[in-house]
């Protein structure tokens, strides 16, 4: 039977990656992004290989397009398997300049997006007591990065509410999953980098901490790379909690649990080049 995974934000970078390499081992992606011609391009892709897909053009923060998306899955696959949780944006900049109205809007995409989605989907599952939600998260779901607060509190919100519905949904038959993807290289970094203004306290260290994060974005896993990893745990029949995308995110994520936070923190701003 093949396996039918929905993929939100699917219309490029890692949410692209792993429609492809579903699809090309016969999975059926239904899916929607904001991106109408990244999402058209795919489209024509999958549609040259196995399966039968549905892509449409949809904004997460739209509550009832996401209900009516859920209800034309149903009708055309008669369940799903797999819910991946990926659309998400990025936020940059000092706490102290930062737009509190530009910062709800990443919580509304980030968050409430991630948990609309969730929900939609979860009774259909918990009715035939089976079922994966996959939610992307980020390393900075852990451990927060300086200039990145509104982002890192997104994603440690995120984790949150998996963690949480995790011991709500187990008990139908429900596997719940984390992956937390660290540099990547995608142009995801790239849309939010900006620098404070001329003037600013936080200038010179928030342009070292880009230059810094631009060299690992540029050695870092691409998004094909980063996809396997995704799925491999989509395809898992017992996925870990806790995924990520990379060894070395690994192996910071063990430091986060074992160092004491002096040491953590001081090999944190050295990394980032603003120690």
């Amino acid at each position: 039977m093949m396996r039918v995974v929905v993929i939100t934000g699917l219309a490029q970078g890692m949410g692209a990656e792993v429609a492809r390499q579903l699809a090309s081992s016969g999975a059926c992606v239904a899916g929607f992004d904001v991106d109408e011609q990244g999402l058209s391009s795919l489209r024509q892709e999958l549609e040259e290989g196995p399966g039968e897909h549905l892509l449409t053009t949809l904004n997460v923060c739209d509550r009832g397009g996401i209900l009516e998306f859920r209800d034309r899955v149903l009708e055309k696959y008669g369940r799903v398997d797999v819910v991946l949780s990926n659309v998400g944006v990025g936020f940059f900049g000092p706490f102290e300049e930062v737009d509190l109205e530009k910062a709800n809007r990443c919580f509304e995409i980030n968050v409430t997006g991630t948990a609309a989605v969730l929900q939609a989907f979860l009774p259909s599952m918990r009715e035939k007591r089976s079922g994966k939600l996959v939610v992307v998260s980020s390393l900075v779901g852990q451990i927060p990065f300086p200039f990145e607060s509104i982002y890192s509190a997104s994603k440690f919100a995120v984790e949150g509410l998996v963690l949480s519905l995790r011991y709500e949904v187990e008990p139908f038959g429900i596997q719940v999953a984390l992956v937390q993807p660290a540099q990547v290289k995608t142009g995801f970094a790239a849309k939010i980098h900006e620098l404070p203004p001329e003037g600013s306290p936080y200038r010179e260290r928030a342009a070292r901490f880009i230059r810094r994060d631009e060299e690992l974005i540029r050695t870092a896993p691409d998004a094909a790379t980063a996809a396997a990893e995704i799925v491999k745990v989509i395809c898992s029949p017992r996925p870990r909690l806790f995924n990520q995308t990379d060894p070395k995110s690994r192996f910071f994520m063990r430091l986060n649990r074992i160092l004491p936070r002096a040491l953590r923190d001081a090999i944190l701003l050295r990394q980032m080049d603003i120690a």
